[in-house]
């Protein structure tokens, strides 16, 4: 059982959303708070599990409280609600923290399913964050060596992988690079998966990229 904190501007919205999240039997009690400022007070104060932030706060913005409340508790889990999807703030809210970047438009039951899977310790970015995230990660793998600061028990050779996975490399040219055969690709790339915890190539990227140093 958890506690979640809904952290938005709009009281409808927040009605919604605590509407839909008290069936779920995961949760146990649900806060709200109406600014940036307001969340990080109850989060001082009170155990949290996870906030449904709402980027566009007045005052203290989502971005800002994301990054104030993980450096009050870093375990916290944070999921962004927003309608906004401009890769500035996609990226800076997984710099603050983000687990999940959601579009508001989302099915209420469906944003329980993600809260859920994130708590527990998943990540989630729909397929057009996704390539915000993938598209930032080109651009700056001129700059990187991909310095990841988790290294999820990862062999040296599955390191090797996630670097040029990163890279936006197929597991042909993977191979090719290694000298290996494309089976063996596929073999790593299933092991990081695993380990890393997520479902597929796009979010072991999403993922790698919160742990670069």
């Amino acid at each position: 059982m958890y506690k979640v904190l809904i952290a938005e501007d709009h009281a409808l919205i927040r009605f919604g959303l605590k509407t839909a999240f008290e069936s779920k039997n995961f949760i146990d009690e649900i806060i709200e708070a109406s600014s940036g400022e307001e969340a990080i007070k109850i989060v001082n104060k009170t155990h949290i599990d996870a906030v449904i932030m709402d980027l566009g706060l007045n005052g203290i913005n989502g971005i800002e409280a994301s990054a104030i409340i993980k450096s009050i508790n870093k375990d916290i889990k944070i999921i962004i609600l927003t309608s906004h999807n401009s890769e500035e703030e996609v990226l800076d809210s997984v710099k603050a923290g983000a687990r999940a970047y959601c579009s508001k438009d989302i099915n209420p039951d469906k944003l329980a399913d993600i809260l859920l899977s994130v708590i527990e310790g998943d990540i989630w970015f729909d397929a057009k964050i996704a390539d915000v995230i993938l598209n930032a990660i080109s651009e700056d793998k001129k700059q990187t060596k991909f310095n990841f600061d988790e290294d999820y028990n990862l062999t040296d050779r599955e390191k090797e992988v996630l670097y040029y996975v990163c890279e936006g490399l197929n597991n042909g040219e993977i191979s090719k690079i290694l000298d290996v055969s494309v089976n063996t690709v596929k073999v790593h790339v299933s092991s990081i998966i695993q380990k890393m915890g997520v479902e597929d190539r796009t979010q072991v990227v999403v993922k790698a990229f919160k742990s670069i140093g």
